[in-house]
């Protein structure tokens, strides 16, 4: 059974959690909002898939986001009391300092094995399934964005499409322009085409992008040259260029599963497992590291701490980044992993809840 001064202090920081999540989600959102937005309007991604890439996204982020709720819903809730004398009532009752670590751990536990769900399995799913829609979606002509009357850039930066008509399911288009520009050794040529009418198709292994052109005009040549060609077909097939989804190697770590990266040997997948592993981790580490720093004075000022407690997390986060960096680099044993980050901070936050116990318990203002 919880006590009545057990239940108070769950409450007090749960609401600092919340508010905390809440307001780390909303200045999330505005990035990750305004990306998308910029990458439908120029014709990356359907506007119908906004909300679906958007909550992917949210998931993605959690790992990061509420380990720093945790951390600042601590200092919020905790320090709240200090400032108020209303640990003075507490301890003149008999609560030590350590007393505040109950309900401290029925906050921080949930929320860390919320994150272990979400880092091992949830968030390589969403970037997975995030990775597939976009794929998906730049196999067609109206997912990438086409629209009749609208110049849009074809993926990749391969060149500039328009069309002045269009089929509903975007496979048949009517009046085309395209342009595009390629490398021809040192120098850069471009092509320029006009037809009547065109037709989307796919390879036979349904991966390659082609555009069948009827009736129409094709002027290729090297810029700067006055060698230009005109040419008039009655069909012309050209290649569509790949979509720009988002291959980089980190992506693609982000993206593998868990059991593969235990599989795994190379240093690349040790650093990403390393890094999961660390964001259960970092919620306790940072929730106790949280308790001493948010005793302040009752005449103190509200952030009078919180200049050293971003300190001390922009400190921690960096030497987790540091040791990603040097694991996947080849540079730091990967058994090492980030222990000798997360065993210095627990054992910083053991010493400074040691030192508060020594301090004179402050007068209420």
């Amino acid at each position: 059974m919880l006590r009545i001064i057990d239940r108070y202090l769950l409450r007090e920081l749960a609401f600092g959690f919340l508010a905390s999540a809440v307001v780390l989600l909303v200045v999330t959102l505005g990035g990750t909002i305004a990306d998308i937005l910029n990458k439908v309007a120029r014709g990356r991604l359907p506007a119908d898939l906004m909300f679906e890439l958007l909550g992917l996204r949210v998931v993605d982020t959690l790992t990061v986001l509420l380990p720093i709720a945790v951390f600042l819903g601590v200092l919020l809730a905790y320090g709240r009391l200090w400032r108020d004398s209303e640990m003075a009532v507490f301890q003149a009752s008999g609560l030590s300092v350590t007393g505040l670590v109950r309900p401290l751990t029925l906050l921080a536990v949930p929320v860390t094995l919320a994150l272990a769900l979400i880092s091992f399995w949830l968030a390589p799913a969403a970037v997975r399934y995030s990775q597939h829609l976009v794929q998906e979606a730049n196999r067609s002509m109206v997912v990438a964005g086409m629209e009749a009357g609208r110049f849009v850039e074809l993926p990749g930066k391969g060149g500039v499409i328009f069309v002045s008509g269009m089929s509903p399911d975007g496979t048949r288009f009517e009046r085309m322009f395209v342009e595009s520009e390629r490398e021809d050794g040192s120098e850069q040529r471009i092509d320029v085409i006009t037809a009547a009418r065109g037709e989307l198709y796919h390879d036979t292994d349904g991966q390659g992008r082609f555009l069948s052109l009827r009736d129409g005009f094709r002027v290729e040549g090297r810029l700067g040259h006055d060698d230009f060609r005109l040419l008039r077909f009655a069909r012309n097939d050209i290649a569509l260029p790949d979509s720009e989804g988002d291959s980089s190697a980190d992506s693609v770590k982000r993206a593998a599963p868990t059991a593969v990266l235990l599989e795994g040997g190379e240093p690349i997948q040790r650093a990403e497992l390393h890094w999961r592993l660390a964001a259960p981790l970092s919620a306790l580490v940072l929730s106790l590291l949280a308790l001493p720093l948010s005793r302040v004075a009752p005449r103190e000022g509200r952030y009078a701490k919180l200049l050293i407690a971003v300190l001390c997390y922009l400190i921690y986060v960096n030497c987790l980044g540091l040791g990603r960096v040097w694991i996947s680099q080849g540079k730091l044993d990967p058994r090492f992993g980030f222990w000798w980050v997360h065993v210095p901070a627990v054992l910083i936050a053991l010493f400074l809840l040691w030192r508060s116990q020594q301090m004179p318990r402050p007068r209420g203002g």
